[in-house]
């Protein structure tokens, strides 16, 4: 009998394999408890949450508040006393050549008679919005709104 004939009366005992993560030791190389050391662990960024319960701004954006129609340039009677005629014809080209009104962007505003102040003068007043006050005021002299 030679040396590589030997066989063991015993055969080697495996030690059992224990799930403890090997050769990592505590806590596997996962650093930590909770939420964040257990298998499939899917944490949402904290940013994207706060992202998240922002309202959106929806609509017509940053000037939502701010209306679509175009704003009345308000002229009172006692300007037209001042600057027409007996005869006269008011519209906002004639407001603008006098200097009442400006245009804006290239275009002439609409604009309305107000009632405040006494007229005396027949003028017709045209392409303008008028009051109730001031339209009783310019029929009473003689003058006429169209």
């Amino acid at each position: 009998m030679q040396i590589h004939n030997l066989k063991r009366k015993h055969k080697n005992k495996r030690s059992v394999a224990v799930g403890r993560g090997g050769k990592r030791g505590k806590t596997s190389g996962r650093g930590t408890k909770g939420q964040n050391a257990r298998a499939g662990r899917k944490k949402r960024p904290e940013m994207r949450d706060i992202i998240k319960r922002l309202p959106k701004l929806r609509g017509r954006g940053v000037s939502s508040l701010k209306s679509l129609q175009s704003k009345f340039f308000p002229v009172n009677i006692s300007r037209i006393e001042t600057l027409f005629s007996s005869g006269d014809t008011v519209s906002p080209k004639t407001l603008a050549q006098k200097g009442v009104i400006k245009s804006f962007s290239g275009e002439l505003p609409k604009v309305k008679i107000l009632g405040t102040g006494e007229i005396t003068k027949k003028v017709i007043i045209s392409s303008c919005a008028v009051s109730a006050s001031a339209r009783t005021k310019i029929e009473a002299v003689g003058g006429s709104v169209k």
